[in-house]
Order: C-alpha cells, then structure tokens, then sequence
C-alpha cells in the first residue's frame, strides 16, 4: 500500500495541562513532509481511554497513516497500546524477546525489573515491536486493512532514534512521493508588501508552492514542490527562487535555509577569513551574546563594547564629546564613531554598532522616538549608517532583537562584497 496523508495523535495528560512542551508533533510532521506524506491533523488526548479510543477511530477514518506518541509506559494509565488493539480488533500478546530485552536493560544497570514492567512487552497480534535502545518501552508497527499505526514512546530521547533507525525507512518503502522545501529568508521588508509582489503567485501556484511566514524582525517565503524524485523536486523549487530573487524583494533577501542568522555571520566571516567586532549601546550586549552562542565565534570574533553611557561612548570608542552634544547618542553620526572605534581598538576587519531608544520611554536628550535604532558599519574602505524603525508598540526586549538581526543582515552584505 502507498501512504498519502497522516494524522498524528499525542497521549498524555500532562501535555494537555501545559507541564510538558509537546514537540514531538512538530519533530514528526517535519520527518513526514520529507516522504511527502501530508499530515492532515494533529491532535493532543488526556490519558482517559474512551476519549483515546473515540480519537483513534475518527483517526483512522481519515488517514492513511496514524502515529501515536506516548502511553506506553509500564503504569497503569498507560493504556496507549491496548486501546488501540481494542480498536484494530487484536488481541494483546506477549512477546518474550521484548521481555528479555527489558529484563536485560534493567540488569544492565544492576537493577531487577519491576512486575509491571512486563507489560511493556504485550504487542497486538501481527504487529512489529521496534526496539528501543534508550528506553523499556518498545514501538509498535501495525498494518492492517490497508491502514498503518505506528506507536511511539512519548520522551523525544527515545522517540527520535527510533523514529529514524525503523519507521522512516519503513515509511519509505509506502510513499512515492518527495517533499522538497526550501526557505527564503527576508529582512527590511515586511510580510504585507513583500505578498503585494507574489499574491497572484501564492493563490496560483499548486506545485510548487509559495507561501509567507512571518518571524520576529523578519519574514520568509517557503517554497515546496511535491515530485516523483528529489532531483525533480530540487528543480521545480530552484525555478520558483529565481523568480522571488528576480523581483524587488529580491535585494532583501538575505539567506536560504539559514538556521540562524548569527550562525550565517560566523559561518561567513570563517569562509573569508574575516574578524568582527561591536559597539553596542541600547542591545546592551545582545549582539555579542548571539554571536558568541555559536560555537567556534571565537575564531573570527575579537570581542565588543557595551557602552550605554555617553562617558562610556567616549572613553572607550574615542567618540567625539562634540558629536554627542551636537547630534545626540542616538544619531546616524554618533553610531558611526562607535562603529570606527571599535574596529580601531580591537583591529578588526568589520565593526557594528548600534545605538538607539528601545523606550518605553523616550530620552528627551535625543529627541528621537521609541524604536529609533541606528547601526553603524565600519570597514577599512568605508563608514556609513542605516537608520530603523521599529515598532514603538513592542516591548524593549522586541526592538533589541530587531535590532541586533539587522545589524546581523548588514554584516553579511559587507562580507559577501569582499
């Protein structure tokens, strides 16, 4: 049989009360896209076994392909396993390698097993136990009736392996499909005018497709193309990129699948042989702690100031007391002495900086409004600054992070001129 769509059922209490962060639905439905197996609904179950066994049949009813998580624990609320037998109309048999390989797991730490653990090793019957080497609690592999379960332990550490050692090679083998996505990463424009260029586009297109997520300081446009092959796939997406890049948009695009854009920064300054520093004055040094969060920063980072005062700006960046007095600490001139004064200080090749009013009050000195934001670029060819403004309305902590990524975007136009 070839698996089309799935459905995704996640047991547990605690993940109804908010005490535990559900991310093992967020970990299968990205492994799914990847068979271009669509996944139609996603759904959280207390551990109560007649709202377990009434969501497992309406799930049954609608997918190809049903994928359970959690309650499979050795307790007596774990109750995932025999409710779904229940359903199927399978009877629970015990399978004796498992309960040696849980003895044997418990042994291995000079433990004897507990009585209850033995029911870890009943499987419905037909179905495949997977094994888990992280854990006592097997997977289970059901197929019946044209229809697949899959029954996986709720903690990620052993879910994940399992997840990739047995079910996506057996997923594999029923699906002839590839999902290929890419992202394309955007900054300084946001999401409303960037879909005015695409919007007949985004209604348009089926295969592949285009569509706008918008992210903090940022957007992004996904592309994704369902294909017989990944090549094809690959192809059909690269087709549609060329036509975002050759757009207007296409100047604020800054990456393509970046997984972080601190991490962008590093990975560029590394691939030039390139040294950064900063200046910071209102991210209060949140432009270093990202950089610095990603490992190996210490190759092409020589370090930053925090300068929130203006004694500090001038004692430490050599900014001119003048310039402060005449044109403020929040001005595209004063961020640009900042910028030159640490390049200087600390020899590097490029140097950031960013002064501005992260409010919620404005400083009458500068007679700039909330969310006013400079950042200054200095290199050994030239000096300049860009201006930002930000959404008043937001929190401090919103126009630092802002802040600080555009700063980010900056340097890795810098670097990719060099």
């Amino acid at each position: 049989m070839k698996i089309n769509n799935a459905e995704i059922l996640c047991v547990g209490t605690e993940l109804l009360l908010g005490e535990v962060v559900n991310t093992n639905a967020a970990y299968i439905s990205r492994e799914l896209a990847k068979l271009g197996i669509s996944v139609y609904h996603t759904s959280v179950v207390g551990d109560n076994p007649k709202r377990l066994s009434n969501a497992v049949k309406s799930a049954l009813n609608n997918a190809d392909l049903l994928i359970l998580t959690g309650g499979l624990g050795p307790t007596y609320d774990d109750l995932t396993k025999e409710t779904v037998a229940e359903a199927l109309s399978l009877p629970m048999v015990r399978d004796e390698n498992i309960l040696r390989e849980i003895e044997e797991y418990f042994a291995s730490s000079g433990r004897k097993m507990p009585e209850n653990n033995a029911k870890q090793a009943d499987v419905p019957l037909g179905a495949q136990a997977l094994k888990n080497r992280t854990g006592t609690a097997p997977g289970i592999f059901i197929e019946k009736d044209e229809k697949v379960v899959v029954l996986l332990p709720g903690p990620p550490f052993e879910l994940i392996p399992m997840f990739e050692e047995f079910v996506f090679p057996k997923l594999r083998e029923k699906s002839d499909k590839f999902l290929v996505s890419h992202n394309i990463h955007i900054m300084g424009m946001g999401e409303s005018e960037v879909e005015t260029h695409f919007i007949d586009l985004m209604k348009n297109s089926t295969n592949p497709t285009l569509a706008p997520y918008a992210k903090e300081g940022e957007m992004r446009l996904r592309v994704g193309a369902l294909a017989s092959s990944e090549d094809e796939g690959e192809k059909m997406c690269a087709e549609m990129i060329e036509k975002v890049r050759n757009t207007p948009v296409g100047e604020y695009i800054y990456a393509l699948d970046a997984e972080l854009i601190e991490k962008l920064v590093v990975d560029l300054l590394k691939e030039k042989g390139l040294t950064l520093s900063c200046a910071e004055s209102c991210t209060g040094g949140y432009f270093g702690k990202r950089i610095t969060d990603i490992s190996g920063a210490s190759k092409v980072f020589k370090g930053g100031f925090i300068t929130y005062s203006n004694e500090a700006k001038i004692e430490l960046l050599g900014v001119n007391p003048e310039t402060i007095e005449k044109y403020s600490a929040v001005s595209p001139q004063t961020a640009e002495e900042m910028a030159q004064g640490a390049r200087k200080r600390l020899k590097t090749d490029i140097a950031i900086s960013i002064t501005g009013e992260a409010g919620p009050d404005p400083d009458p000195a500068t007679k700039q409004s909330v969310g006013t934001v400079f950042i200054g670029v200095s290199t050994s060819e030239d000096t300049f600054s860009i201006k930002l403004t930000i959404a008043s309305q937001r929190d401090r902590e919103y126009i630092r992070r802002v802040a600080s990524s555009r700063a980010m975007k900056e340097i890795i136009k810098i670097i990719r001129k060099k």
